[in-house]
């Protein structure tokens, strides 16, 4: 607060800043204590769930075919990609053709090439078979010697007849299991060799 006093004829006049201590009095003689902005508290709620881990953004331009995108919230291969070059102002736009990774659904995107588009991360770990279940689920034995029995036999016509088979036969298999965006499969099979 600045408060002017009344201009008299042998000094101008000349502002005023009254001290303040940290609190006011009212009216009534209590004091008031003034309220900061970092006296308030701040609750922040967090409504986003945790995929924005399993993406990160790059742009459309720099993916290249075999590379990995998110289409319609899918995570896929990228088996084709064609840059059009549009009118006198436009951008660049790229269009996609991928595969989904789990489902080998085809799906098109068409996105401007200097914007970003989400890519899953993808990763892909080996166990060793232990055993299958009579209701489709396999029994995989992890790094760390703990079992892993939460994954499918694969949908995979060829790939499941190796599995059975190499399986039924006594084989040393390993599995290959991809995972992205939350979801696991397994992908690829290897021989070992006999038990």
């Amino acid at each position: 607060f600045i408060i002017y006093t009344k201009r008299n004829r042998q000094s101008p006049s000349v502002p005023v800043v009254p001290n303040f201590s940290s609190s006011l009095f009212l009216s009534t003689g209590e004091p008031s204590k003034i309220k900061t902005m970092s006296d308030e508290e701040h609750h922040f709620e967090s409504k986003a769930d945790a995929g924005a881990s399993k993406t990160y953004p790059q742009q459309a331009g720099t993916i290249r075919k075999s590379g990995h995108i998110v289409i319609k919230n899918r995570p896929c291969k990228v088996v084709e990609v064609s840059t059009s070059k549009t009118g006198k102002h436009g951008h660049a736009k790229c269009h996609f053709v991928a595969i989904d990774i789990f489902t080998g659904k085809k799906l098109e995107d068409i996105v401007p090439s200097s914007h970003n588009c989400d890519v899953p991360h993808v990763n892909r770990t080996d166990y060793q078979l232990i055993d299958i279940s009579e209701d489709g689920f396999v029994s995989l034995l992890t790094e760390n010697g703990n079992t892993k029995d939460d994954l499918r036999l694969p949908t995979d016509d060829t790939l499941l007849a190796q599995v059975k088979d190499g399986f039924a036969e006594g084989k040393d298999l390993v599995l290959s299991v991809m995972s992205a965006m939350g979801e696991e499969q397994i992908c690829g099979i290897k021989d070992i060799g006999p038990k």
